[in-house]
């Protein structure tokens, strides 16, 4: 028999501690479906898993795969310098802009459905993108593809969500997805250098259609979800202005690049969308039914989780950046050495999320390793300011990868879990939603204030060390490195920054080891 809990928060005729919050929720007390254990749930959860993480790598991999293809569908398109950058820009801006939206519609409308038509959309986008005739093609296809991972994202982390809510198995599953999504940019390099170097770039896009029919399939098959909330209204005005403040916003990155920071535009953009974003906040606290309920970011917890996940994210992809140029243009790899030389990364990372933290999260609170990870990641970024235009890979690269990678394994799973942890289910959606925005806007964040940084810095040096035009060339490509040596220092001090938020705010205590089954308790049927 279903468990009912009285006012105060206990079940009539069991002992107080029968039911109980878990320990890293937000207090919201849970309770036991039908009192089965975690091993009587559907024996199948497993499998689910692997098609939601499928269906993530597909996201994550798909904001780099084509950044080492994009030399050559510049060439075959026509595109000039000043566009190109739409290629990377249309599909981060759609994903990011309208992720509390396709958040919330996963709430509203059933996250399985959600999770299927994600899947179709990303997939007919991803083919019309293959398939592109001219760079106007490329760019729609990109941005459709960002409007239908924006709703494929949160869906799949609200799946998993509710599917794994045994504490020891819920870090398990976590280890899992925050592998995927801290290792997926790198996957992306890798497959698209081996795409691009022995097929064709279009590759990059059209290998989506494959995993997303796989995808759907396994999702009818093997995940199961409760039915949405066709009778609940859709927050309107709130869709318009936080929508539109975060395009604006992540818009704004994007053109400071190009333009430069004090740029009219620029600094337009940045002003409306912090007014936006302000009035979004205000309209909340009013809304009838809020898009983001303001209860999911004011628990301490959670609004750590988001700013470490941010504050992390900004670090990373700029090295990502950093790292990909130099490989190829300082050390002339080839594309597919270059996505190879991620691999150490790749590999710590997927060690850090699924060995390490998953293990330990059970035992201690995720901030114990939340904020040594961002130390560890610290430590490699600090290491690789010290390359010079003849530094070795195995000697000044690959330590610094592997400290890197098991840093962020460590910061990944704790922030997924511990964020979506004790949410009830009419919010997982928008909750998971909130947790990718933070990472897609600090990777936007990050590619662009740092690569600013790195620009600044190069022209800088070559201007004040170019006396002899025979050295110009060595002069150059050492200006290039010092760049990107003067914005990874910057990048580590970010994510120093990363790990003090994590000690400071997430306070959430180790789950309990052993714990019965818990779900959040279910929402009154509308």
């Amino acid at each position: 028999m279903t468990s009912r809990k009285s006012r105060s928060g206990r079940t009539p005729g069991h002992s107080p501690d029968a039911i109980r919050p878990e320990p890293w929720s937000s207090g919201q007390v849970t309770v036991t479906r039908t009192g089965e254990s975690a091993r009587d749930a559907d024996p199948r959860r497993w499998w689910g898993l692997v098609i939601i993480a499928l269906a993530q790598l597909m996201v994550v991999l798909d904001a780099t795969i084509v950044n080492i293809a994009l030399p050559s569908a510049q060439a075959d398109l026509g595109m000039t310098d000043g566009n190109r950058q739409w290629v990377i820009t249309a599909y981060t801006l759609a994903f990011g802009g309208l992720l509390l939206l396709g958040g919330r519609i996963a709430d509203l409308v059933g996250r399985k459905r959600t999770f299927i038509i994600g899947l179709v959309g990303f997939a007919a986008a991803s083919a019309l993108g293959g398939a592109a005739t001219t760079s106007g093609m490329l760019f729609g296809a990109r941005a459709l593809q960002g409007v239908f991972a924006a709703v494929l994202a949160p869906s799949a982390l609200s799946l998993l969500t509710t599917t794994f809510t045994d504490p020891k198995e819920r870090g398990k599953a976590f280890g899992i997805y925050g592998a995927l999504a801290g290792s997926g940019s790198a996957i992306g390099f890798i497959v698209g250098g081996l795409l691009t170097e022995y097929l064709d770039w279009r590759w990059c896009l059209y290998v989506n259609v494959p995993i997303a029919v796989i995808a759907v399939f396994g999702a009818l098959a093997l995940l199961h979800d409760s039915p949405g909330h066709p009778g609940a209204r859709l927050d309107v005005p709130g869709v318009l202005l936080g929508c539109g403040g975060l395009v604006a916003i992540v818009y704004g990155f994007a053109e400071a690049e190009p333009r430069g920071w004090t740029d009219p535009m620029v600094l337009a953009l940045f002003a409306g969308g912090v007014a936006l974003l302000a009035t979004f906040v205000w309209w909340q606290t009013r809304a009838p039914v809020p898009l983001l309920p303001l209860h999911i970011i004011k628990e301490r917890n959670r609004a750590g989780c988001f700013l470490t996940m941010a504050l992390a994210v900004i670090g990373m992809f700029g090295l990502f950046l950093f790292m990909t140029y130099y490989l190829q243009v300082i050390l002339d790899y080839s594309p597919v050495m270059t996505g190879l030389a991620f691999l150490p990364l790749t590999a710590a990372i997927i060690i850090g999320s699924t060995q390490i933290a998953a293990r330990l999260l059970d035992h201690v609170p995720p901030r114990v390793l939340m904020g040594p990870g961002a130390l560890l990641a610290t430590i490699g970024m600090v290491l690789l300011t010290r390359l010079t235009v003849h530094s070795s890979y195995a000697a000044d690269i690959l330590p610094a990868l592997v400290l890197m990678g098991l840093g962020m394994g460590l910061i990944f799973m704790p922030v997924f879990a511990t964020a979506t942890a004790g949410v009830a289910p009419q919010d997982s959606g928008v909750t998971s939603a909130t947790i990718n925005t933070s990472q897609q806007v600090g990777g936007s964040i990050g590619t662009a204030l740092l690569n600013t940084i790195a620009t600044t810095s190069s022209a800088a040096f070559v201007t004040a060390h170019l006396t002899n035009p025979a050295q110009r060339d060595l002069i150059v490509r050492e200006g290039v490195v010092h760049g990107y040596t003067v914005a990874i220092w910057w990048a580590a001090a970010i994510m120093l920054l990363a790990g003090l938020v994590a000690t400071l705010m997430v306070t959430a205590k180790a789950p309990k080891h052993g714990a019965p089954q818990q779900t959040p308790a279910p929402e009154p049927v509308a």
